[in-house]
């Protein structure tokens, strides 16, 4: 009979600190490396608050919640937020031109190797530039990292990629047909409104499996972990581009298509590092599409977050620009070899009982 495996002991244990302590270490070289250029490339730091009145919008992102106490005795509903997207264009709207953020940010219901309840997110953005930029943004900040780590290759649980190899750039229609069978536009509306009995047909018969409650999203995040994702960035970085407008609350519209948006995302190692966008600037727009994603938010867990109307009102004069948010952990971790994320944290949170 084979003993079971004794248990992990703290993270704080001496005798964790020999193989955690080369790993922290390459995390602040990385950060370094990451800060300078930012820097020399005439980007400003900004520091986002982390209490926000909005935590964000996104139907499945869940928030931690607190209460201001007032002077008069009264109490305000504030959450921690789960990105400082919207504090971060209100700076634009400002008149901030390029700027990033080593933000602390706090996403419930998440732990895993890749997950994390609190985490850093690098986002930038680049007012008055296009999407794509951010493309070549990312394929030097993958560079950077290795460099600082002293690696020449990202790894994940068996697969690598070269940090220094030239993206795959692959749209979701693309990776639809090839690695699902599925055409994919071909369940979208002319102005991009998913049909999601189309998309559960294509599913089935593709051999993966839908629920009779699926929406479209659903049925596309399915296709996505099951067929696609495992199979970006093995080898060389994927920049998967031109996402269908479901999936892009927050991204404009493709003028040559707008059933897709100007949002990509990067993968390393079948790991996603970075989502990105040519920001949608119509305040109308952005309220539907935030109401929208809180209704179903409340559909499937009964529950809504208040909309930023500050953020909503600095739409109205923000400049045209683009922006990326970057999981930092997640890049220190392919970088180093780590096994799980909390593996390049300093001090992870507890675990809840």
């Amino acid at each position: 009979m084979t003993p079971a495996t004794p248990p992990l002991s703290p993270w704080w244990s001496p005798e964790r600190r020999p193989d955690r302590r080369p790993r922290l270490e390459a995390r602040g070289r990385i950060r370094r490396a990451i800060r300078s250029w930012f820097e020399d490339n005439g980007f400003t730091e900004v520091e986002a608050a982390a209490l926000q009145v909005s935590p964000g919008n996104e139907a499945h992102l869940h928030a931690f919640a607190t209460q201001a106490l007032t002077l008069e005795g009264g109490t305000a509903p504030l959450y921690l937020h789960t990105s400082p997207e919207f504090a971060c264009k209100k700076l634009l709207a400002s008149g901030e031109t390029k700027i990033f953020d080593f933000a602390r940010v706090f996403r419930n219901r998440e732990r895993g190797p890749l997950h994390h309840p609190e985490f850093t997110m690098l986002e930038w953005y680049r007012a008055g530039e296009d999407w794509e930029v951010l493309m070549a943004d990312c394929a030097a900040l993958l560079g950077l990292a290795a460099e600082a780590a002293g690696t020449t290759a990202l790894t994940w649980r068996g697969r690598t990629c070269d940090p220094f190899a030239a993206p795959q750039r692959l749209t979701l229609a693309e990776a639809f047909r090839d690695l699902a069978g599925i055409d994919l536009l071909a369940t979208l509306g002319p102005d991009g409104t998913g049909n999601g009995p189309a998309l559960a047909d294509a599913a089935r018969a593709a051999g993966i499996r839908v629920s009779p409650d699926d929406s479209w999203s659903d049925v596309f995040s399915r296709v996505l972990v099951e067929r696609i994702e495992p199979t970006l960035g093995n080898g060389r970085p994927t920049l998967l581009c031109e996402y269908p407008a479901p999936e892009a609350a927050l991204a404009r519209r493709c003028a040559r298509d707008p059933r897709v948006s100007e949002r990509f995302e990067l993968y390393a190692c079948g790991v996603e590092l970075a989502n990105a966008f040519g920001e949608l600037t119509d305040p109308v727009e952005q309220r539907r599409r935030l109401e929208a994603e809180m209704d179903e938010k409340a559909r499937v867990y009964g529950e809504r977050y208040p909309l930023d109307e500050d953020f909503l009102a600095a739409l109205a004069i923000m400049p045209q620009a683009s922006g990326a948010a970057l999981g930092f952990d997640r890049l220190v971790l392919l970088a180093t070899g780590a096994r799980t994320i909390e593996d390049v944290l300093w001090t992870p949170v507890a675990e809840v009982p």
